[in-house]
Formats: C-alpha cells, sequence, structure tokens
C-alpha cells in the first residue's frame, strides 16, 4: 500500500470536533479498513495534539494525516515556535498537563520539526 494523506485547512476554532471528524472520515476510507481500537487511538491523539494547538499556539492548526502500511501519522502544524513541554499535570485547577505525556504512550514515534517560515509541526506515528 502507498501512502495516502489527507489535509485540513488551517482553522480557527475553539474546539477540536472538526479535525477529529476529519479524521475519522479519512480512516473509514482506508482499505485495508483501520482497527476498531486502533481508529480511537488515533481519534484521541488528533484531538490531543489539536487542543494544544488550540490552547498555545493560537488557535490556528492545519491536520495532515498519512496512511503507511503498518501505521498512521497525525501532524499538526500550527504558528508557535514553542515546543510541547511535559509538565506535571494539575489535578485541581484544571490547567491541563495530561495531552502530551498521554500522546507519547499512544504514539510509537513523536517528532516537533520547525516549519520552514516558523512555527512547527508536532507528528505522531501510531500502530495501525
Amino acid at each position: 500500500m502507498d501512502t495516502v494523506s489527507a489535509s485540513g485547512a488551517p482553522v480557527r476554532s475553539g474546539r477540536s470536533a472538526a479535525a477529529r471528524l476529519d479524521a475519522r472520515a479519512f480512516l473509514d476510507g482506508l482499505l485495508p479498513p483501520v482497527a476498531s481500537e486502533a481508529a480511537d487511538t488515533v481519534l484521541l491523539v488528533v484531538s490531543e495534539l489539536v487542543t494544544n494547538a488550540l490552547r498555545h499556539a493560537g488557535g490556528t492548526w492545519a491536520l495532515e494525516l498519512t496512511a503507511h502500511p503498518d501505521g498512521i501519522e497525525v501532524a499538526v502544524h500550527d504558528p508557535s515556535p514553542r515546543t510541547p513541554r511535559l509538565r506535571t499535570p494539575d489535578l485541581n485547577g484544571g490547567t491541563g498537563g495530561f495531552g502530551w505525556p498521554l500522546v507519547n504512550r499512544l504514539a510509537r514515534t513523536t517528532a516537533v520539526t520547525p516549519g520552514p517560515f516558523g512555527g512547527k509541526t508536532v507528528s505522531a506515528l501510531l500502530p495501525r
């Protein structure tokens, strides 16, 4: 199987629901189909990475999904040069800290790549 990509246009939004819908449509169109548990993991990682872009990178993001024979790559582009960082999750104040550790646990690999004109791409390779 060759790689297949789907890109979403940059979106300004207060929610990551649009990204999850795009990711679900992308996954539903793949052959062979992605296992249900793997698809749920992809949707969770999409949600976490887009939410991080919304909260920490000014709210503008673009989603790129690539299907490989043995994995799905999720990449979120945003205009902020600040890289995600591990921090102690806030159990009481509601300020987060759970998403990036979760993405790192679920993914085979993660990477943060500076953009050619600023910003960055945060990507995660997940099992198919």
